[in-house]
């Protein structure tokens, strides 16, 4: 179907995001359509203000509006241990569950590859200059239950073995090949009490 200059740019625009088909993003462009022009420009207006107010932690290079982030803040978390995951919506489904009391570490993404993707283009190096730090005891590696997600997590166990930290690694009460921003809070809880020493 051929729709007017604007709406295809709209569509086009939609389709760029994951998880958006054809079919969803001419649903969302006409959707839009159809909105009041205040609410329009609300949303765009959110749109440009996360992209230009939000930063990534110095610490833990979480998402974040404020550096250090609230996390790396709080002198309440248990410094001896860090989480490490791939996302920073990952950090959100680990928070969820109100169990871990400790700090993260963000990667932003996992070693691929057949992707071109490799231990110097995700936040490896900055882990490795924290744990210069005596002060950590333990390292959970949370990263998702997939071959990306493996490989980046025995990569990080290999490199920080000799250096005395405990690793651990969550359990696999997720299921292989899922993403951890979309674990409900029971089955991520699980996964973590049940993390096993790599």
């Amino acid at each position: 179907m051929h729709y007017p200059e604007p709406i295809s740019k709209l569509i086009d625009s939609f389709m760029k995001l994951p998880g958006i088909g054809p079919k969803t993003a001419v649903r969302l462009a006409f959707f839009v359509l159809d909105m009041k022009e205040e609410h329009v420009l609300e949303f765009g207006k959110a749109l440009v203000n996360a992209k230009r107010q939000l930063t990534n932690c110095s610490v833990c290079h979480n998402i974040t509006d404020k550096d250090p982030c609230f996390i790396c803040d709080d002198s309440s978390r248990d410094r001896s241990v860090i989480c490490i995951v791939q996302d920073a919506k990952d950090v959100n489904a680990m928070e969820k569950m109100k169990e871990y009391r400790g700090l993260y570490h963000v990667l932003h993404g996992a070693i691929s590859p057949v992707d071109g993707i490799g231990p110097e283009d995700i936040k490896v190096p900055e882990l490795l200059k924290r744990l210069q730090d005596e002060t950590v005891q333990e390292l959970i590696l949370a990263t998702d239950p997939n071959i990306e997600g493996e490989a980046t997590a025995m990569y990080i166990a290999r490199l920080v073995k000799p250096t005395g930290i405990k690793i651990t690694r969550i359990a696999h009460g997720l299921p292989v090949g899922g993403d951890l921003e979309y674990a409900d809070e029971v089955t991520l809880s699980r996964a973590l009490e049940g993390r096993r020493e790599l």
